[in-house]
Parts: structure tokens; C-alpha cells; sequence
């Protein structure tokens, strides 16, 4: 079987109507596809403003907002029959499903009834999301849907070894293939660092500025981040809070660490200088399956203090160009960081470090691995 003689359909629970970075992976993965002269068609909950525009053919999934303070996420609440009338016509050969609710249940059905194949790729930990809103007893229940849900399915990529580990003690049997990430080198170097641009938030070429950078939502550790932060303070080591990034828990977070600078959104150039002005990222959450923010920041040059927790874990060498805590320990994040704002050697040394691993990650090569899975999943199946 060649690259065009498959018809993949993409299920995505939000394609491109709020940006984040497992949306920024299966669009830069639909383009490449494209060009490899896949036929691909997408179906997802859309918005009338959406983040971005996107990549291929995509078909509005009809959605209700989701509960809870929620509402900017969407999830659709079956496979309707107009949807289904458009897959027919569609005709794939291959359905991929980006993430395990009910749309992707639905289609995994959808596919298995018709006999053809099926591919889940893993972006997020949601297992351990109820654990953020006080509903930790939900976890293992969590954990079962999630195993049933991969074991229907003919394979499933993960961002990484860590990831792949997990839900395979979880008792997932598919087999299981990396899936990693890519980062834009033109965009994300160390030659986008500017002071001018720090000065502007009000932060002085000598302040140390401790970088935040994603969603601001609970389930980003942003708790952790927050107690990081006053015991640095209350230790006396002298540092600034630099936020890019914008969300529903902005305010909540904004009250924790009263001198932050927020940058909000940052976007093409401008995110990638953003990136390069921090001194250090700290990135506390546990919900990673890569990070793609580690990655982007260690191609900027920066070093990375993170939870020892999967995404971070396959990118970060501890001590060469960063380091791993673990994950809820204040003092040891404190620890780390201080470190790194009292040695600028080792701040310079861990940045180049991260810098030269990042260099080979690139998304083509990255993207390739997924279209070998597609065409192996249809190989183990006999397909001509």
C-alpha cells in the first residue's frame, strides 16, 4: 500500500477552536500528510471564532460547552447521523482518534462494525485531571475507561516512552509506537531573546525571570507553581514571574503570585521570543504526555526545572540541561531553580545542552513515524 491510497478520518475533540499543543501537533500532522498525498478528512466540534485556521478538510461536529467553568471546551455527545452519512461518503480506511471521549468512543465503534482499521494517539494524561478539582476518588475509574478504551482499538502512539510505560501497567495490550514532537527551529532559537521586549513587561536585562508558559488552568500545576514562587521569595532569592499564556484561572493565579508579568497569548515570532526571554522554564504539571513547552524551550536555549513525570522525563537530562523534581515538592523546586539563579555558568551550560538535544526533533522526520504506523496497522491487516 502507498501513502495515497489511504483515506484517513480524524476524530479530534478540539481541532482548532481553542490553540493548544496537542492541536498544534494533529494539524501540523494533517498538513504533512497531505503532502505525502494521504486523503485525510477531519471531524471536530468547531466555533465561529475559532484559534487558528486549519489544516484539511474539516467537518463541524454538532457539541454542548463542558460543564464545570469549562464552557471555551466543547464535546460532542454522539456520532449524528449527518456525520455518518459524510464518513460513508468519505469512505476511509483508516479512522484515527485523537482523544478517548465520547466522540472517539463512537467512532472506534463506528470503524469496528465496518471492519476497518483504527489508530488512537495519546495527547494527554486526563487521568489525572480529577485529582485538580478535588474528585481524586474518580482516578481509577478514570484509569479503567481509558484502558478499555485503547485496548479496542488496532494500535496507539504515544509522545513517549514514558507515556507508552504508563498505560501499558494500566494493562493497555495494543501494541504501542512513539509518536514524538517536533518543534520550528526558525522560530524557536536563542537568538530571539530580547531584552527591549523584557523591559517592556517591566523586567530588567539582570532580573531573573521564571517562565510559565501554557493554558492557565488548575491541571497545569499552576498551585505548585504559585508555592514555588513565595518560598523563593521568603528564601530571598531574587527572581520575577514572567506568565505567557492566558485562561479561566488567570485571576485565581494572578492572586498568587502578585508581581507576575503576564504576557498573555504570544504567537508566531513574537511566542518564540517570549520563550527565549525567560531565564528558566518551570513547568510543575503532571498532565504532560510530551511538553511540547519543554521542547520549545530548550531549543530557545533555555534551561527547564520540571515534575519528573512523563513528557518532561524523556526530554530532560537532570543536572545537564535541567532538572527533574518531584512532582508536588516545593523545597526541591525551590532548590532547583535557585540553583540556576545563582550559577550562571550552569544556567548558560544547561541552555546550551537543551538546545543541542532539541536539534533533533523536527517535525517532517517526526510526522513520518505516523504515516509508517498507518501503513504497518494496514499491513498487519492484509490491506492491498
Amino acid at each position: 500500500m502507498q501513502p495515497s491510497d489511504l483515506r484517513v478520518a480524524l476524530f479530534s475533540g478540539n481541532y482548532n477552536y481553542v490553540r493548544d499543543g496537542a492541536n498544534q501537533a494533529l494539524n501540523l500532522l494533517v498538513d504533512y500528510l497531505l503532502r505525502q498525498g494521504v486523503q485525510v478528512r477531519v471531524y471536530s466540534p468547531t466555533t465561529s471564532t475559532p484559534a487558528f485556521e486549519p489544516m484539511g478538510d474539516l467537518v463541524s461536529v454538532p457539541a454542548l460547552p463542558v460543564p464545570g467553568g469549562r464552557a471555551e471546551y466543547k464535546f460532542a455527545v454522539n456520532l449524528p447521523a449527518v456525520i455518518r452519512r459524510d464518513l460513508e461518503a468519505f469512505a476511509p480506511n483508516l479512522v484515527h482518534v485523537s482523544a478517548p471521549e465520547i466522540l472517539g468512543h463512537r467512532a472506534v465503534a463506528w470503524a469496528r462494525k465496518r471492519d476497518i482499521a483504527t489508530v488512537a494517539s495519546l495527547h494527554t494524561r486526563f487521568e489525572t485531571y480529577p485529582r485538580y478539582y478535588h474528585l481524586g476518588f474518580l482516578e481509577p475509574l478514570v484509569i479503567k475507561g481509558l484502558t478499555r478504551f485503547y485496548n479496542r482499538v488496532d494500535q496507539v502512539v504515544t509522545p513517549g516512552n514514558s507515556t507508552a510505560e504508563i498505560i501499558q501497567s494500566w494493562g493497555v495490550t495494543t501494541p504501542v509506537r512513539i509518536w514524538s514532537r517536533g518543534v520550528n527551529h526558525d522560530r524557536f532559537n536563542p537568538q530571539m531573546r530580547s531584552n527591549e521586549w523584557r523591559r517592556s513587561l517591566g523586567i530588567d536585562d539582570e532580573e531573573f525571570a521564571i517562565g510559565f508558559l501554557g493554558r492557565l488552568v488548575l491541571e497545569k500545576g499552576l498551585d505548585i507553581f504559585a508555592d514555588v514562587c513565595n518560598a523563593l521569595t521568603a528564601r530571598g532569592v531574587p527572581h520575577r514571574v514572567l506568565v505567557i499564556g492566558d485562561g479561566p484561572a488567570r485571576g485565581w493565579f494572578a492572586d498568587r503570585v502578585p508581581e507576575a508579568a503576564f504576557a498573555g497569548f504570544q504567537r508566531g515570532e513574537a511566542l518564540g521570543q517570549a520563550v527565549a526571554s525567560m531565564d528558566v522554564l518551570f513547568n510543575p504539571s503532571v498532565t504532560e504526555t510530551f511538553g511540547n513547552v519543554t521542547l520549545e524551550a530548550m531549543a530557545c536555549g533555555v534551561p527547564v526545572v520540571a515534575a519528573n513525570a512523563t513528557g518532561a522525563m524523556d526530554l530532560v537530562e537532570d543536572g545537564v540541561n535541567g532538572f527533574l523534581v518531584p512532582p508536588r515538592d516545593v523545597n526541591a523546586y525551590a532548590d532547583a531553580i535557585a540553583r540556576l539563579v545563582q550559577d550562571p555558568g550552569l544556567r548558560k551550560s544547561a541552555g546550551a545542552a537543551g538546545h543541542a538535544k532539541a536539534r533533533a526533533y523536527k517535525w517532517d522526520v517526526i510526522n513520518q513515524a505516523v504515516l509508517d504506523t498507518y501503513l504497518e496497522v494496514m499491513a498487519r491487516r492484509g490491506a492491498h
